[in-house]
């Protein structure tokens, strides 16, 4: 009894607390605390990119993720912010925050939830909530692979930047893979959808290689696609994309 009310506790503060960190893209931190060796892991990365002459254009990408370990369970913020201009004209502004608990239930079945808001107005959302709970399998623990699947019910509220908004059910799904290529390199790669099974499905991709300077500092690139059958009024393109450079810095 104990146990399921542990359970119980986490799951709902997952979903109701309010989180100062997010993501539009996947999560990509591996929050297994059946193999964590330390009792906190944190990143902060940054890209900055400028031009000037005949055009002038500037971008910055920022993100960062922190998570806590205890024996069989852990607890993770993250966030992440991209500007970008061309010629003295904003044409790209995204801020994401996020949250989520993992419990494990065995070495490979756990209990996860899991919240995040996105604003990213020149995609068609002045705010995207999204709320999951659900079952995971933890399918490779490394430490060469690392692997996870999980899945299950969501609530997802739209804001959008033409007016109105929208709520409904979603259906959650999501995998994980991380490949631990040499001491120095890792590559990720996951893939996330979010379903009304209707007409509303979207779906993100990360795919990431990152380098390591030294035992702190890392290099990552990354790509993002998200692609969402059902888009905004206001931006109507189905299939929407990422390419950032990185300065990671381990905490």
């Amino acid at each position: 009894m104990k146990k399921l009310k542990k359970l119980f506790v986490i799951l709902i503060a997952s979903v109701f607390c309010q989180q100062t960190f997010a993501d539009n893209s996947i999560f990509t931190v591996m929050d297994d605390p059946g193999v964590a060796k330390k009792t906190f892991e944190g990143s902060a990365s940054a890209g900055y990119q400028g031009q000037s002459g005949n055009t002038s254009s500037s971008s910055l990408t920022a993100q960062a993720t922190m998570t806590w370990y205890k024996n069989s369970a852990a607890y993770s913020v993250w966030g992440g912010a991209t500007n970008a201009t061309s010629n003295d004209s904003r044409s790209s502004e995204t801020y994401n925050l996020g949250g989520r608990s993992r419990y494990n239930l065995s070495s490979y079945d756990y209990l996860f939830g899991q919240a995040s808001w996105l604003s990213d107005r020149f995609n068609g959302y002045d705010a995207r909530d999204v709320v999951t709970a659900g079952y995971g399998r933890q399918l490779l623990s490394g430490p060469e692979h690392a692997l996870r699947v999980e899945f299950g019910p969501g609530y997802r509220y739209d804001t959008f930047r033409n007016g109105g908004h929208n709520s409904q059910s979603v259906g959650y799904s999501a995998l994980n893979y991380q490949w631990q290529i040499s001491a120095t390199a890792k590559f990720i790669q996951s893939l996330s959808v979010l379903t009304n099974f209707g007409e509303d499905t979207t779906a993100n991709s990360e795919t990431g290689l990152q380098a390591a300077i030294n035992s702190q500092l890392a290099l990552k690139l990354t790509y993002n696609v998200t692609w969402n059958n059902h888009p905004p009024e206001s931006a109507p393109h189905r299939t929407d994309s990422k390419t950032s450079l990185m300065l990671t810095y381990n905490m």
